[in-house]
């Protein structure tokens, strides 16, 4: 008897690629590969996914062209950010344009602790207070790239206690020019002139105060004068 046949039908390899570009991006949205980290290799995802080397590489590809990802030679591919918009963002980002990122962040950010303050959660609660002491740490310890990261984490713990996932996405999309703008703003060295204190803002999302929260978080946002 000749031996049985598989009909299960393959799909078009345009198909397949663009089926393992979206789980790609779905592990990434999920956090499993978080930004900053490295994915897993080629092997490994071949095996993961149960689809050929070319599909991945291509998959892979597609994705570090959408800036996405970033193949380094030697190293790995590492995720540089959750979706397209971040890269359209920064390739957006002049120094002429820092007043708009900062009234970008104002919108996104005064929105977020006025929704964390209603909707926070215990977890919520750790994790800000958990950024807030990394961010304190960080400054005391003079180390300001540190600081940057600490700071730009805590706000996104802000963002993340708000429960809206469409805002979250949209404020990962800012991320870079958010850690930016902080970066020229603190210079070479961290001095006691650009200290802002959000213990205040932290607080008043434990309390409960939505305006209160809102007006902690627009308090240290606002335009440069004349802007």
């Amino acid at each position: 008897m000749p031996p049985a046949v598989d009909s299960t039908p393959v799909p078009p390899r345009g198909r397949r690629v663009r089926e393992t570009i979206a789980q790609l991006r779905q592990r990434i949205m999920d956090g499993e590969w978080p930004v900053g980290g490295r994915i897993p290799t080629e092997p490994q995802l071949v095996e993961a996914l149960g689809v050929g080397r070319n599909t991945v590489r291509e998959a892979v590809r597609a994705l570090a062209h959408a800036g996405v990802l970033e193949c380094r030679q030697g190293s790995g591919t590492y995720v540089l950010s959750t979706d397209e918009l971040a890269p359209v963002v920064a390739r957006r980002l002049t120094d002429d344009r820092m007043t708009e990122v900062i009234e970008v962040r104002r919108a996104f950010e005064v929105e977020a602790a006025r929704l964390a303050a209603r909707r926070r959660t215990p977890e919520d609660l750790a994790a800000l207070d958990d950024a807030l002491a990394a961010r304190e740490a960080a400054w005391r310890g003079g180390r300001v790239a540190e600081f940057v990261a600490a700071d730009a984490a805590l706000h996104t713990a802000v963002v993340a206690a708000a429960h809206n996932a469409m805002l979250a996405e949209l404020y990962a999309s800012v991320g870079a020019a958010m850690r930016s703008t902080l970066a020229q703003a603190m210079g070479d060295a961290l001095t006691p002139e650009r200290h802002v204190d959000h213990a205040r803002l932290v607080a008043a999302i434990r309390a409960g105060d939505p305006e209160l929260a809102a007006r902690e978080a627009g308090a240290f946002l606002e335009p440069p004068p004349g802007a």
